[in-house]
């Protein structure tokens, strides 16, 4: 059995990677960190005494699921709202522009120019505006694929689909994000 001090430590060391997840797919920085801080509290009191080994798949379940769970309660909460304006004369506030994204980590050489830096940059920017753009499905399995390094199998696990529907979730994101890129001149 694991110590605490073990599931604090996967914990931090999977913390920022879910926030960015999170945000990825609610498009809220503040709803993000509370679906990050659910789902951790989730796998620390239900999956806290199963083997560490397990804890990366358990919590990217959880993770999932969370995401899921708080869209579909925004939807409906909107519904709600809209229905409500509707009949209450009212008009619907215009949705907020979500935040700006900070710039991932990326692996650069030892000394890279300012214009490699800024260039990286520029192209980080653009990636993380085209996840945004991409569906819900696709957008996940891209980044439990690519971004966490999930294998197929542990990836359809997770979203709890087959291993087939992950392969072309993540074949139409990459197409749309390559397309995406091509017309706005950047190569990779």
């Amino acid at each position: 059995m694991a110590s605490s001090q073990q599931l604090n430590d996967f914990l931090a060391r999977v913390e920022r990677r879910a926030w960015r997840q999170a945000q990825y797919a609610v498009r809220d920085n503040e709803h993000a960190l509370d679906i990050v801080q659910d789902a951790m509290l989730k796998l620390a009191t239900r999956y806290a005494d199963k083997p560490e080994a397990e804890w990366p798949m358990l919590f990217q379940t959880i993770l999932q699921n969370t995401i899921r769970d708080f869209q579909r309660r925004a939807k409906l909460r909107n519904f709600w709202v809209s229905l409500y304006s509707k009949f209450a004369g009212n008009t619907a506030e215009d949705e907020l522009d979500a935040d700006p994204l900070n710039h991932l980590p990326h692996i650069s050489p030892s000394n890279p120019s300012a214009e490699d830096e800024v260039d990286q940059q520029q192209k980080m920017a653009l990636i993380e505006t085209g996840l945004t753009l991409l569906p819900a499905r696709q957008r996940e399995a891209f980044l439990l694929r690519y971004w966490e390094e999930l294998d197929v199998a542990e990836t359809a696990q997770v979203m709890g689909c087959s291993e087939g529907s992950v392969k072309t979730h993540c074949s139409r994101a990459c197409h749309t994000l390559a397309d995406w890129l091509k017309e706005r001149g950047v190569t990779l």
